[in-house]
């Protein structure tokens, strides 16, 4: 068997974390066409398949699978030697890669980087969207936002931006088809917008006084996977709608929305940055680190 080198080896990581030729052909800089041919070559001298690919999707064979899990950790060994470089240098320099759910990003985590990065200009953010938990280290992110229940116990997590509040909101035109709901149990008679996860459960809206804590399984014509679309159906009249208290302050303020039951949504601890304990951090994540603690 002909020897694969490194730069081989990161052309077949690229794909294999990607999913995607196109992808990968533009974290590498190269042509879709010219990945795929430098993929056949590997596999040709390897004499397996490491990758199943159709007009549609990229997939890891068994074989590309272990391949990949005993690659991957060393180069990324190598990627924080070279990062920990940044130290003899005057400034943290390179690119942050973080995975966060649309709303994290929204209310938490681009406000804070576009403050950090008039201080560290030389430090590139990439922010990817994504509502579903991913593996993060496999797909090549430096951290992500999430609540803290989400976040696996092998994370170090650390809280970014303030406390949370959600609040329960419905248009004025609402109020006058159906009638204020009192407590959390008469949600259960009032059509309500529903909200899907990524992984298909269904949210049961939380609420809580006095020590009391509740889940209501909400009913409703109108499911959605999206709080934005749900703060939109709501201004619509379609429902109530159980989301963030930023989102929809304004709104409120303006009276184009009504909140309801404010006194069962206190407010709880709300997003927390997680990065895997196992790695040491760069010097670029430290200064982020340090930057979100400083500014509680």
């Amino acid at each position: 068997m002909n020897r694969i080198g490194p730069a081989e080896l990161a052309t077949f990581l690229a794909i294999a974390r990607h999913r995607s030729f196109r992808g990968a052909a533009v974290e590498l800089g190269v042509t879709a066409s010219a990945l795929s041919h430098a993929l056949r070559n590997i596999e040709e001298r390897l004499d397996l398949r490491l990758i199943n690919r159709t007009t549609r999707s990229v997939a890891l064979t068994e074989a590309g699978e272990r391949l990949f899990a005993r690659v991957s950790p060393a180069f990324q060994d190598i990627d924080d030697a070279l990062e920990d470089l940044n130290t003899f240098r005057g400034k943290p320099a390179g690119t942050l890669r973080f995975n966060a759910a649309r709303q994290s990003a929204q209310l938490v985590l681009l406000p804070i980087v576009t403050r950090f990065q008039q201080v560290y200009p030389e430090i590139g953010v990439e922010i990817a969207v994504n509502d579903g938990l991913v593996d993060m280290v496999s797909a090549g992110f430096d951290a992500g936002i999430r609540f803290g229940e989400t976040i696996a116990a092998d994370m170090i997590a650390v809280p970014i931006g303030p406390r949370q509040r959600s609040a329960v909101v419905a248009s004025p035109a609402f109020f006058k088809k159906n009638k204020s709901p009192q407590t959390p149990h008469d949600l259960k008679n009032l059509p309500c917008i529903r909200f899907r996860f990524w992984g298909g459960a269904l949210y049961r809206w939380e609420f809580e006084r006095g020590g009391i804590e509740l889940e209501i399984d909400v009913a409703g014509p109108l499911t959605l996977n999206d709080q934005d679309l749900m703060v939109d159906a709501a201004l619509d009249g379609a429902g109530l709608a159980y989301v963030f208290e930023k989102q929809v302050e304004d709104l409120i303020a303006k009276k184009k929305l009504v909140r309801v039951l404010a006194d069962w949504c206190p407010a709880y601890p709300g997003f927390f940055m997680y990065y895997p304990s196992r790695r040491q951090l760069s010097a670029a994540l430290r200064a982020f680190v340090d930057f979100v603690k400083a500014a509680k």
